[in-house]
């Protein structure tokens, strides 16, 4: 991940934090520390996100 910021522990989602350990590296090496922030705190992910993880994404509403 690029440009890793401080993350705020209290803020990270658990589930969240688990299923980004379980990614592949190469697709891990692929995020910025903007996205995988925003993907830890349950943010609006940034554009290209979903496509980095569409592989691995579930779609909860259908």
């Amino acid at each position: 991940m690029e440009g890793k910021a401080p993350l705020d522990k209290d803020k990270i989602i658990p589930e969240r934090m688990a299923a980004l350990k379980a990614l592949p590296v190469e697709v891990k090496q692929q995020l910025t520390g903007e996205e995988a922030q925003a993907f830890l705190y349950g943010e609006e992910l940034p554009p290209g996100l979903a496509e980095k993880l569409k592989d691995y994404l579930v779609d909860e509403e259908g």
